[in-house]
Protein backbone atom coordinates (compact mmCIF):
# COMPACT_ATOMS: atom_id res chain seq x y z
CA UNK A 1 0.00 0.00 0.00
CA UNK A 2 2.83 1.90 0.97
CA UNK A 3 4.60 1.94 -2.36
CA UNK A 4 1.28 2.46 -4.11
CA UNK A 5 0.18 5.61 -2.18
CA UNK A 6 4.44 6.79 -2.98
CA UNK A 7 4.05 6.36 -6.64
CA UNK A 8 0.58 7.70 -6.50
CA UNK A 9 1.10 10.96 -4.76
CA UNK A 10 4.19 11.63 -7.28
CA UNK A 11 2.13 10.80 -10.29
CA UNK A 12 -0.66 13.39 -9.01
CA UNK A 13 2.25 15.95 -7.99
CA UNK A 14 3.62 15.13 -12.19
CA UNK A 15 -0.08 15.91 -13.11
CA UNK A 16 -0.71 18.70 -11.63
CA UNK A 17 2.49 20.25 -12.15
CA UNK A 18 1.99 20.03 -15.87
CA UNK A 19 -2.13 20.97 -15.88
CA UNK A 20 -0.52 23.77 -14.13
CA UNK A 21 1.76 24.68 -16.39
CA UNK A 22 0.02 24.27 -19.55
CA UNK A 23 -2.81 26.33 -17.88
CA UNK A 24 -0.27 29.32 -17.11
CA UNK A 25 1.21 29.18 -20.91
CA UNK A 26 -2.18 28.59 -23.00
CA UNK A 27 -4.84 29.49 -20.32
CA UNK A 28 -8.24 28.19 -21.00
CA UNK A 29 -8.10 27.54 -25.25
CA UNK A 30 -5.90 24.61 -23.95
CA UNK A 31 -7.00 23.87 -20.73
CA UNK A 32 -11.16 23.98 -19.44
CA UNK A 33 -12.14 25.80 -16.10
CA UNK A 34 -13.47 22.73 -15.33
CA UNK A 35 -10.35 21.19 -15.50
CA UNK A 36 -9.20 20.70 -12.40
CA UNK A 37 -12.47 19.70 -10.67
CA UNK A 38 -11.91 16.66 -13.35
CA UNK A 39 -8.31 16.14 -12.26
CA UNK A 40 -9.59 15.77 -8.52
CA UNK A 41 -12.47 13.53 -9.41
CA UNK A 42 -9.90 11.21 -10.76
CA UNK A 43 -7.57 11.26 -8.21
CA UNK A 44 -10.59 10.08 -6.07
CA UNK A 45 -12.05 7.99 -8.24
CA UNK A 46 -8.51 6.26 -8.68
CA UNK A 47 -7.55 6.21 -4.61
CA UNK A 48 -11.29 5.11 -4.07
CA UNK A 49 -10.85 2.52 -6.56
CA UNK A 50 -7.52 0.95 -5.46
CA UNK A 51 -9.21 0.74 -1.95
CA UNK A 52 -12.02 -1.16 -3.05
CA UNK A 53 -9.45 -3.41 -4.99
CA UNK A 54 -7.47 -3.95 -1.96
CA UNK A 55 -10.47 -4.60 0.59
CA UNK A 56 -12.04 -7.13 -1.77
CA UNK A 57 -8.99 -8.79 -2.08
CA UNK A 58 -8.08 -8.83 1.55
CA UNK A 59 -11.32 -10.85 1.84
CA UNK A 60 -11.09 -13.00 -0.95
CA UNK A 61 -7.51 -13.44 -3.15
CA UNK A 62 -9.49 -15.68 -5.90
CA UNK A 63 -11.77 -12.51 -6.51
CA UNK A 64 -9.03 -10.62 -7.66
CA UNK A 65 -10.15 -10.14 -11.51
CA UNK A 66 -13.79 -9.67 -10.45
CA UNK A 67 -13.01 -7.20 -7.94
CA UNK A 68 -10.72 -5.18 -10.37
CA UNK A 69 -12.51 -5.14 -14.07
CA UNK A 70 -15.98 -4.92 -11.30
CA UNK A 71 -13.98 -1.52 -10.64
CA UNK A 72 -13.07 -0.26 -14.37
CA UNK A 73 -16.66 -0.39 -14.79
CA UNK A 74 -17.68 2.07 -12.16
CA UNK A 75 -15.06 4.41 -13.08
CA UNK A 76 -16.12 3.92 -16.82
CA UNK A 77 -20.18 4.65 -15.65
CA UNK A 78 -18.99 7.01 -13.52
CA UNK A 79 -16.48 9.08 -16.33
CA UNK A 80 -19.81 8.70 -18.78
CA UNK A 81 -22.24 10.05 -15.77
CA UNK A 82 -19.43 13.54 -15.59
CA UNK A 83 -19.65 14.14 -19.37
CA UNK A 84 -23.26 13.92 -19.29
CA UNK A 85 -23.94 16.01 -16.63
CA UNK A 86 -21.39 19.13 -18.26
CA UNK A 87 -23.10 18.72 -21.49
CA UNK A 88 -26.33 18.93 -19.86
CA UNK A 89 -25.74 21.84 -17.77
CA UNK A 90 -24.82 24.03 -20.95
CA UNK A 91 -21.33 22.73 -21.49
CA UNK A 92 -22.49 21.82 -25.07
CA UNK A 93 -23.33 25.40 -25.94
CA UNK A 94 -19.38 26.92 -25.28
CA UNK A 95 -18.41 26.06 -28.47
CA UNK A 96 -14.71 25.75 -28.59
CA UNK A 97 -14.38 25.34 -25.26
CA UNK A 98 -16.27 21.72 -25.42
CA UNK A 99 -13.54 20.45 -27.27
CA UNK A 100 -10.89 21.49 -24.16
CA UNK A 101 -12.96 19.60 -21.56
CA UNK A 102 -13.26 16.55 -23.86
CA UNK A 103 -9.80 16.58 -24.65
CA UNK A 104 -8.59 17.37 -21.10
CA UNK A 105 -11.29 14.36 -19.96
CA UNK A 106 -9.71 12.34 -22.09
CA UNK A 107 -6.49 12.62 -21.37
CA UNK A 108 -7.16 12.70 -17.57
CA UNK A 109 -9.25 9.63 -18.30
CA UNK A 110 -6.61 7.69 -19.98
CA UNK A 111 -3.45 8.47 -17.57
CA UNK A 112 -5.17 7.59 -14.65
CA UNK A 113 -6.49 4.60 -16.09
CA UNK A 114 -3.11 4.01 -17.47
CA UNK A 115 -1.13 4.71 -13.94
CA UNK A 116 -3.92 2.00 -12.37
CA UNK A 117 -3.19 -0.94 -14.57
CA UNK A 118 0.33 -0.17 -14.35
CA UNK A 119 0.26 -0.49 -10.52
CA UNK A 120 -2.01 -3.46 -10.79
CA UNK A 121 0.55 -5.07 -13.13
CA UNK A 122 3.67 -4.13 -11.00
CA UNK A 123 2.10 -5.70 -8.19
CA UNK A 124 0.31 -8.95 -10.13
CA UNK A 125 2.76 -11.19 -7.66
CA UNK A 126 1.47 -10.82 -4.73
CA UNK A 127 -2.09 -11.47 -5.75
CA UNK A 128 -0.97 -15.13 -7.85
CA UNK A 129 -1.08 -18.01 -5.63
CA UNK A 130 1.57 -20.01 -4.50
CA UNK A 131 2.90 -22.95 -5.97
CA UNK A 132 1.75 -21.54 -9.26
CA UNK A 133 4.65 -20.54 -12.19
CA UNK A 134 4.09 -18.90 -15.51
CA UNK A 135 5.94 -19.86 -18.50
Amino acid sequence: MKAFLRSYLIFCLLIGFVLYALHSQFGPRIIHPFTPYTFAFFAVLTFLTYRVTAKLVQANPDNFLVAYFGTMVVRLLLSLVLVLVYLFKGGGKEGDARWAFLGSFFVLYFLFAGFEVWSVLSNLRPFSKPGETTK
